[in-house]
């Protein structure tokens, strides 16, 4: 089984690896069901979804009536303003057949203008906090997706005390010294805060190197995952050396299982010799330069 955290000052002891259900957003039912039973399998308690992922909180919805109870359920509204976001929260409460979320997070914040539009009088996060005060979601994160990630989450921190952030994390991406140092800063800041780490992109191969690679079976990934096992492995368990974060899965059905098998037989982390051996015999590449 794959280990337990405390995720954050919730409370709740989620597994290291979250169900990153963007996996789910252009697959049948039956497949999203087979994906949910593989969850199921290994003990996966924490899903992590969005409003934008496809058909996703509808293919999670079916499940919840019975299951509801056994999951951390989290989504995230992309929207900036208080009116959209307040639509997009009661839509995915509907979408998901439950009464609340466990956690609510503000989608992607990228950029300054966005960022100001979205924190700022009238915005997204005044949304999720009447969510919040209604019940209708327990907890308040943000995620961030690029180079900026950790200076956007650094400043998002200063002016409210979110319960989560999410941001890209690999080998590849920490030997980056602008972003290491970023990283770095912001991982201690929200450890001393006790709010919960998610990291994406830790099994990210490469940049597709032709846009119609990503209308195969791994649409749901804007990036190349890994696909070999040895190779999961070593990623999976170099992010899980990282103490105190949560590992948010690929967004695949088809690496899923593999995903879940590294992280169920975490130990230590491999050497940075062994990292880079893979990545040069796996012709890994940056998604940032």
């Amino acid at each position: 089984m794959i280990p337990k955290l405390t995720f954050g000052r919730t409370g709740h002891e989620s597994t290291r690896t979250l169900f990153g259900a963007a996996a789910l957003s252009s697959v049948t039912q039956t497949e999203a069901d087979h994906a949910m039973e593989v969850l199921l399998k290994y003990g996966v308690n924490h899903i992590d979804t969005a409003a934008s992922y496809g058909e996703a909180e509808l293919r999670i919805g079916p499940w919840m009536p019975r299951y509801r109870n056994q999951f951390f359920l989290a989504s995230k509204t992309g929207d900036r303003t208080y009116k959209e976001a307040r639509e997009s929260i009661h839509r995915s409460l509907d979408r998901l057949k439950t009464d609340h979320l466990d956690l609510i997070q503000l989608h992607a914040v990228i950029e300054d203008e966005e960022w100001e539009t979205a924190l700022g009088p009238g915005g997204a996060l005044e949304a999720a906090i009447e969510a919040r005060q209604q019940k209708l979601v327990r907890f308040i994160g943000i995620t961030s997706h690029s180079l900026r990630a950790p200076l956007i989450h650094k400043k998002s921190l200063e002016r409210f005390d979110f319960d989560s952030i999410l941001l890209p994390y690999n080998f590849m991406l920490m030997q980056n010294p602008d972003y290491a140092a970023n990283f770095e800063a912001i991982y201690q800041l929200a450890r001393s805060k006790n709010v919960a780490i998610q990291l994406i992109k830790t099994a990210q191969r490469r940049p597709w190197d032709r846009p119609e690679d990503s209308s195969s079976h791994f649409a749901a990934t804007w990036y190349e995952p890994f696909t070999d096992q040895s190779a999961i492995d070593l990623s999976v368990q170099w992010a899980m050396g990282r103490e105190g974060v949560f590992l948010n899965t690929s967004g695949d059905i088809h690496v899923l299982p593999k995903f879940l098998d590294a992280a169920s037989r975490f130990t230590t982390p491999p050497s940075a010799e062994a990292m880079q051996a893979m990545l040069q015999a796996q012709k890994a590449s940056p998604l940032w330069v």
